[in-house]
């Protein structure tokens, strides 16, 4: 890597609040001028750095390098330290100061700086109060740089080691040197094996208690992110060994500590010994018990009543309600709790907007919420009504000591019934911060399709509800007439009953396309986009049609296919900016899709009346596309839903990836009017029957499968439901005494 050593000769930009800086660099050995990017906080115009990093080639500004790391180098000439000094980096200094304190102390100004500030008051026009604002500048800008330099010298990129600086200050160096694992437990986006890096480099023991238990608590929670809320403690301890190369009787002290200050929690379920990662555990024991005390709560409602509200419904809706949607009509009027369950066209939807209707001609008020934007928004089109994110609903909010939700038990909602829909997505800890603001006496409707993939984070909370038997439930297994004329719905449910299903009928909605080759698979996709669907049916090739493709690599998988639809879809050109960001290009009018949870982030969009509304929040799995792309203000501006504009700092950009195609896990929740399913041989543990049911019911208006057909039957033959640890439904059935 090329290392430079020159002095600042321009701040071009600079984001104050994640430390991403352009700037000119006048070399010392050449005299030319270098451009650099990075994360480089506190540097100021007239210093000396030394900077090292690599060549890019920026499309709009040419040859610049990206550091790596840096080093600020004190100025050592009157020239230069007059140009330090009034560069406006130290507050309360300007030109007419800085030669002031440059006449009086001459080139031993930084040693006062330093270490006698109380001297400045010796300098003409200084006095105590100014003195003491320069010294803490000046401070501060010292403060930031030889915590950065002690990081890059371990290892620590200058924007980790930014992260870590916000966290603790002044007490960086000191906090790291005693643990370097806290960063794990403190600092968001450190991760056990980065702390575990840092403490190979400070020379912090193998054995070091600290090290085993941060990894202890890294596993379990890691494999919260394959859906576990626990594991059991025979796993846990083969993990351990595997990751920390220790021997077993260290590892069991380690948790026995953890365990002893409450760090985790040990407990039985089926007969096993089970290790619980705190949070966890608060979350699934908590679940268990409000959702049980909720349930407690009967409410007298006449039957002749509801017969009479149902009848009237039925009566201006022009249909008939089936025994089993009567059934959860009756029961989401009586019961505290009720759980609706049911394939496509089984008709939730419908049960739904009777259940508000009647609650509506009572004057109670209902609140409705799903857990992800996309099925708010279609819950809220289908019942006419607000439906709102959970996190809106609860009011996420952001403070200095960290992000929480601003109801709970001591600020609840503020409604007499909370129906929640796509209930298969909710994990475990977000149901608990959900039931915290459901006050007692409130009525609780959770409605869902245990079918569909599970969530993406801890727990197995709709279908662990279910079999509990300890919540009262409604299943619908009746297909209704209209939905039996969709080959869409027809299929699923053969799919979910271990059928094959029925495809190319003349003038329906369910096509398979049969190609054995990778190549043909990936043609024929990509043709289906371009020139097929938008012929036959009028969809639009860029946001009208979304492929979903059960794996991410390979020649079907959802990566290569993004390569390959953006550059039949959206191929570059010279007045069409884009931006290089790790493996993505991203261009102007490109699909893309928000892959972490960002609660802080804003949006915008202007109103039918001309007022402009205000929020915060993008999340994993939304779906957008970019509207604009400036390479001078390191932006990106995405608009999603379709009127919601927000823009992205280049920083941000991992965040994003190109949506073109998407995993059939990412399809939770949404729903597209064509959809494309590229098949062909993948591991058994994913190629899943339930992972096909759920691609196929995203679909409102056409599938198309393209691939192998001896891949369909697999899929359908593999019933495998990869078990998730999780200890809900046994909470449930311990305290009803079953």
């Amino acid at each position: 890597m090329p290392e430079i050593t020159g002095t600042i000769e321009d701040i071009v930009f600079r984001n104050d609040q994640n430390g991403f800086t352009v700037a000119e660099l006048r070399e010392d050995n050449t005299g030319e001028s270098v451009t650099f990017v990075g994360v480089l906080p506190s540097l100021g115009y007239a210093e000396k750095i030394r900077i090292v990093g690599e060549w890019k080639n920026h499309p709009d500004y040419g040859k610049q390098i990206v550091v790596s790391s840096f080093e600020s180098i004190e100025p050592n000439t009157t020239e230069g330290l007059f140009k330090y000094l009034s560069s406006g980096l130290i507050k309360g200094v300007g030109q007419s100061t800085a030669k002031k304190m440059l006449d009086r102390f001459g080139d031993k100004i930084l040693d006062v700086l330093r270490f006698s500030p109380e001297r400045l008051i010796e300098v003409d026009g200084i006095g105590p109060a100014r003195a003491a604002m320069i010294q803490a500048s000046f401070a501060e800008q010292q403060e930031v740089r030889d915590v950065m330099i002690f990081l890059q010298t371990h290892g620590i990129t200058p924007g980790v080691g930014l992260k870590i600086y916000k966290v603790y200050g002044a007490d960086t160096i000191n906090r790291i040197k005693e643990n370097p694992f806290r960063l794990a437990d403190e600092v968001a986006g450190i991760g056990f094996k980065l702390a575990d890096k840092l403490a190979v480099s400070l020379g912090i023991g193998h054995d070091s208690p600290f090290r085993l238990g941060s990894g202890v608590k890294h596993i379990l929670f890691e494999s919260g992110g394959d859906g576990h809320t626990f594991l059991p403690l025979e796993i846990l301890l083969e993990k351990a060994i595997a990751l920390l190369g220790a021997d077993i009787q260290q590892i069991e002290h380690a948790i026995d500590f953890l365990i002893s200050n409450k760090s985790l929690f040990r407990s039985r379920i089926d007969d096993s010994e089970v290790i619980y990662v705190a949070p966890y555990f608060y979350a699934e024991a908590g679940v268990g018990q409000r959702l049980l005390n909720l349930s407690k709560s009967g409410f007298l409602w006449a039957a002749t009543e509801i017969e009479n509200g149902i009848n009237r419904f039925q009566k201006e809706k022009e249909l008939i309600l089936a025994p089993k949607q009567r059934q959860a009509v009756f029961e989401s009027m009586t019961q505290g709790v009720a759980v609706i369950t049911g394939g496509p066209g089984t008709g939730k939807t419908t049960i739904v907007k009777c259940i508000i209707d009647l609650f509506d001609k009572r004057g109670l008020r209902v609140e409705l919420a799903a857990p992800t934007g996309r099925a708010a928004k279609r819950l809220g089109e289908t019942t006419g009504k607000d439906a709102r994110t959970i996190h809106r609903l609860l009011e996420y909010c952001f403070s200095e000591e960290g992000n929480f939700f601003k109801k709970d038990e001591d600020d609840p909602i503020n409604a007499d019934v909370v129906i929640v829909d796509e209930v298969s997505m909710v994990d475990i800890l977000l149901m608990y911060h959900l039931l915290k603001a459901i006050p007692q006496g409130t009525r609780l409707i959770l409605v869902g399709d245990m079918d569909q993939l599970p969530s993406v984070g801890p727990g197995n909370v709709l279908r662990d509800i279910i079999n509990s038997n300890a919540i009262k439930v409604v299943r619908l297994d009746e297909i209704f007439r209209q939905a039996q004329e969709s080959m869409i719905v027809v299929n699923a449910h053969r799919i979910n009953h271990g059928e094959f299903p029925q495809m190319n009928l003349k003038g329906k909605d369910f096509f398979f396309d049969k190609k054995d080759r990778h190549e043909e698979i990936l043609e024929t996709t990509i043709d289906l986009v371009l020139r097929r669907l938008p012929e036959f049916g009028g969809y639009d090739s860029g946001r009208g049609i979304q492929i979903m493709a059960p794996m991410r690599k390979g020649d079907i998988g959802v990566n290569n296919l993004n390569v390959r639809l953006q550059l039949a879809l959206n191929p570059p050109a010279k007045d069409k900016p884009e931006k290089k960001f790790g493996d993505n290009i991203f261009r102007k009018g490109d699909r893309i899709m928000q892959i972490v949870n960002n609660y802080r982030i804003e949006w915008k969009k202007i109103l039918d009346s001309g007022f402009i509304e205000e929020g915060l929040g993008v999340f994993n799995g939304d779906l957008g596309y970019v509207r604009d792309i400036d390479n001078e203000e390191q932006t990106l501006t995405a608009i999603f839903d379709g009127d919601k504009v927000v823009e992205y700092d280049f920083m941000l950009l991992d965040e994003l990836e190109l949506g073109y195609a998407i995993s059939i896990h990412k399809s939770q929740g949404s729903e597209f009017p064509a959809v494309i399913i590229p098949l062909a041989w993948g591991p058994p543990m994913l190629m899943t029957r339930n992972l096909l049911y759920t691609a196929v019911t995203r679909a409102k208006q056409i599938v198309v499968i393209v691939g192998q057909e001896k891949s369909i039957t697999k899929m359908i033959e593999n019933n495998h439901i990869t078990r998730r640890y999780s200890g809900l439904s046994e909470r449930l059935r311990e305290h009803t005494g079953e």
